[in-house]
């Protein structure tokens, strides 16, 4: 059973949710929902929008409007004495320990081990006890197919190593959602595989994911659904046989055809 049928609220909620910088809409009205377990990628040619939607998220961009709950919470802002007002910088910080990003580029810390990289926000930002920081950072680095990595600087591995480490990283928080933005897309074609893999696995073990990526081979194989944004609005969404197999919008079926 899918687990949009199980679960009685969305994960994540966004309603209407527009953005813009300066005169450029970006976003123009996205609704979406995103179910705890589900795996959706989201397609779309460059400047569609969608990355932009994967930061409005953990508010790495803020809304111009419409709302994004994540688990019950509306994601920036709250409502006091019936009105809409921004959140603090240290209450934002709060939300967003329940959201893990994964990015482009690594942005690991070139001073620190793979170890040092994976336990710095739990120890450092969540206080958590460093004995049980180190002891989960082993099995994530294991989860990801780096045990013999712990202790090797950025500098030291490969692309697709240093993304398998973000990865450990951004789970070291035990996220209840985990975002994906083009995570393959700075990595030589040889090394895309291997952060896949680890992707595929995370998905199989039942991690809620959003995912924006180019990689048709990974939104059929690991998808509950596929979004398909253009313009600033998402204009097809379902399940990957029917968008990816069958697609119906003009847009999609032209964006499909350079890759397929």
């Amino acid at each position: 059973m899918k687990p949009a049928e199980t679960a009685k609220e969305p994960l994540v909620s966004a309603r209407n949710v527009h953005k813009s910088f300066e005169a450029l809409e970006v976003l123009k009205g996205i609704d979406l929902d995103v179910f705890s377990g589900e795996v959706v990628v989201i397609l779309g040619p460059s400047g569609s929008g969608k990355s932009t939607f994967l930061r409005c998220i953990n508010h790495l961009e803020a809304i111009n409007r419409g709302s994004i709950h994540v688990d019950g919470e509306q994601i920036g802002y709250r409502f006091r004495n019936d009105r809409l007002e921004k959140l603090s910088g240290n209450a934002i910080a709060r939300q967003r320990r329940k959201i893990g990003m994964v990015f482009q580029q690594f942005n690991l810390y070139p001073h620190m081990t793979a170890l040092q990289n994976v336990i710095e926000a739990p120890i450092g930002v969540h206080d958590q006890n460093r004995q049980e920081a180190i002891a989960y950072a082993h099995e994530l680095l294991r989860r990801v197919e780096l045990s013999d990595k712990a202790d090797s600087y950025p500098s030291q591995l490969s692309g697709g190593q240093q993304q398998r480490v973000a990865i450990a990283r951004a789970l070291a928080i035990k996220p209840k959602l985990m975002l994906f933005d083009e995570p393959t897309s700075a990595l030589d074609p040889e090394l895309v595989g291997e952060v896949l893999a680890t992707m595929r696995d995370l998905a199989r073990q039942g991690l809620t994911m959003i995912v924006v990526t180019h990689e048709i081979s990974f939104a059929r194989e690991a998808a509950d659904r596929v979004v398909f944004m253009d313009g600033g609005y998402i204009v097809e969404m379902g399940k990957p046989e029917d968008v990816i197999g069958n697609p119906q919008h003009p847009r999609m079926q032209a964006f499909l055809s350079r890759f397929l």
